[in-house]
């Protein structure tokens, strides 16, 4: 079975092969750095994506309070994605802007 794991409180200046390195002890399937649309940068978080349980485990243990950099990652179990606008809120992004001047 396979298993995502959350990495957290990364430094804004890392990339993916910096994540990716970080976690080649493991045997991953997939790494994500998630990066701010408009500037590029990491937003401070990623993914990692394992085939195996067991490896996921094994990284958890081992990486989750690790220094990287100045900063301490938090690495746990991916939750699943939840739907952003669950929270009653009639605001939309997608709504066009009128310049009313």
């Amino acid at each position: 079975m396979s298993k995502t794991l959350y990495v957290g409180n990364l430094p804004y200046t890392i990339t993916i092969e910096e994540l990716k390195g970080l976690f080649s002890g493991y045997n991953t399937e997939d790494v994500k750095v998630i990066t701010d649309r408009d500037s590029g940068r990491s937003r401070g978080f990623g993914f990692v994506h394992f085939n195996y349980d067991g490896e996921a485990e094994k990284a958890i243990k081992a990486l989750d309070g690790h220094s990287l950099g100045d900063r301490k990652i938090v690495v746990n179990e991916a939750r699943p994605r939840t739907n952003r606008n669950s929270g009653g809120s009639d605001r939309s992004f997608n709504k066009p802007i009128f310049n009313r001047w």
